[in-house]
């Protein structure tokens, strides 16, 4: 059994999909107007892990992705500009350039981490036929009222708003307003109301703006991830057409912590309203990547990308690896240090791997006890079946790597192993390949260990440096120089 702790209702439970063996997982995308940084990649490693595990106990996968590149403003309050047509007059090119730049750049960074692509990326500004046809469907059930700037939700209708957050109505509108993450308008009915569809300013031109039937403008943040949602999970449409009746609940809906008050409480409430179904059934929130107590992001000035990691001369897996040592629902705190070890556990790794391939022709076949493999095993898928608990995981694979090097137990077997558990980890463990180095390389490597044996040392670093240029690593051990692939 896979259990998960559901933020819905505030515990740990089995998880049980709607449909057996199939499993419809919805993650919420990046707003594209500048490029993501790793704290932001920490939640979408958090999501590839979770596709992970439901790959590897059997399930069939229906994952979606959506890219928010309009109506994600700059203040939770409904205020402020487009954060897409911010940067592109920041930029002077236009919006859908903007967009269109800094998704590949996403998926880019997406791909140097091992993060399997969606089944399905779908762009905001693709759905906004549909984003009308739900606000349609939401006004003629009387959830709308009219400001001046647009068509706002009214979420005092909505009997169990907030849920998500643990908190009722009266009690969420009371600490948002306590914590003044939103500024009531005067217009607005309750703080936590927010905009359907935005009007476009007076006497000025958006790059992004449709016609609607309440004038001219751009949805809403939060309506975008709702009909997305709704369109190629729950099955709701039919072409442009929203079927309330038809919607199906979800299985399962990611993000990071800081979407729980208000965009994902606000997505249910866009769902529920008109459903009367439960919209998802698991929702799995990731925490903060931090630096020295402060929250990492574009507005603190204080952002890593993956390029800087690069530029550092790390692997962008290194990363990957860092954040496989922390559960995904604590904090972690990032530095130099910790990704300087990162990167020396993730070299030690592909050491073992190379060194499973190496003595698979080495050693000769000889019946090896499977007992303790088999416990490692069950140790490493009930630490992944438990919330994905990858720290637990990761301990059951040093346990594997500890145990191989003790008694050299059949290495095809550990091998395959090491290989299954990074179905789930991700390292891309599959793509190291014992490479034979070439006759030129091992007649420089003998001529190294003859003149360390006449002690010799600066000759034999020179031929050690020539070697390394050449794309190997020498590895001298008590039984001689291992000559090995440079990773």
């Amino acid at each position: 059994m896979i259990y998960f702790y559901n933020t819905l209702t505030k515990r740990k439970q089995v998880f049980k999909s709607i449909k057996d063996k199939q499993v419809g997982l919805y993650t919420c995308g990046p707003t594209v107007y500048s490029t993501a940084h790793i704290g932001n990649l920490r939640t979408y490693i958090f999501g590839d892990i979770l596709k992970r595990v439901l790959l590897y106990q059997g399930y069939k996968v229906k994952h979606v992705m959506n890219i928010t590149d309009v109506g994600h403003l700059t203040s939770d309050a409904d205020t402020g500009e487009d954060k897409v047509e911010k940067a592109a007059k920041k930029s002077k090119k236009s919006a859908f350039e903007i967009a269109e730049f800094y998704t590949k750049s996403f998926f880019t960074d997406c791909k140097k981490l091992n993060i399997l692509a969606p089944d399905i990326i779908a762009k905001a500004t693709d759905h906004i036929k549909e984003d009308i046809e739900l606000i349609k469907s939401l006004e003629k059930n009387n959830f709308t009222y009219q400001t001046s700037d647009g068509i706002y939700f009214d979420t005092s209708k909505l009997k169990d708003y907030g849920k998500l957050t643990g908190m009722n109505f009266k009690k969420l509108n009371k600490t948002l307003k306590a914590g003044a993450r939103i500024e009531l308008s005067p217009e607005k009915k309750n703080i936590t109301d927010f905009s359907l569809w935005k009007f476009s300013p007076k006497n000025s031109k958006r790059q992004m703006e449709w016609e609607s039937p309440w004038g001219r403008g751009f949805p809403g943040w939060h309506i975008e991830c709702s009909v997305i949602n709704l369109k190629y999970l729950g099955k709701a449409f039919k072409g442009k057409r929203f079927l309330p009746k038809k919607a199906q609940t979800i299985d399962i809906h990611t993000g990071g912590t800081d979407l729980i008050p208000i965009h994902h409480t606000n997505e249910i409430a866009q769902v529920e309203a008109i459903t009367n179904k439960r919209f998802v059934n698991f929702w799995l929130h990731g925490e903060f990547l931090i630096l020295k107590d402060a929250r990492m992001g574009k507005s603190e000035s204080n952002a890593i990308l993956i390029k800087n990691i690069e530029e550092s001369g790390f692997s962008p897996l290194s990363f990957r690896y860092l954040v496989l040592n922390s559960h995904y629902r604590t904090s972690l705190e990032f530095s130099q240090k910790a990704l300087e070890n990162a990167q020396e556990s993730l070299n030690n790794i592909h050491n073992f791997i190379l060194d499973c391939l190496i003595d698979n022709k080495k050693i000769q076949k000889k019946k090896t006890s499977t007992f303790s493999l088999n416990e490692i095993k069950k140790e490493f898928e009930k630490s992944i079946n438990d919330d994905l608990n990858t720290p637990r995981a990761l301990a059951a694979f040093w346990k594997l790597i500890k145990d191989y090097y003790q008694i050299r137990n059949n290495p095809k077997k550990v091998y395959e192993i090491a290989l299954s558990f990074d179905k789930v980890l991700g390292l891309g463990l599959d793509k190291i390949k014992l490479v034979i180095p070439p006759k030129k390389i091992k007649e420089l490597a003998k001529k190294r260990e003859q003149l360390r044996k006449m002690r010799k040392w600066a000759e034999a670093d020179k031929i050690r440096k020539i070697i390394e240029k050449s794309g190997f690593l020498l590895e001298d051990t008590k039984k001689g120089t291992i000559i090995k692939p440079k990773l």
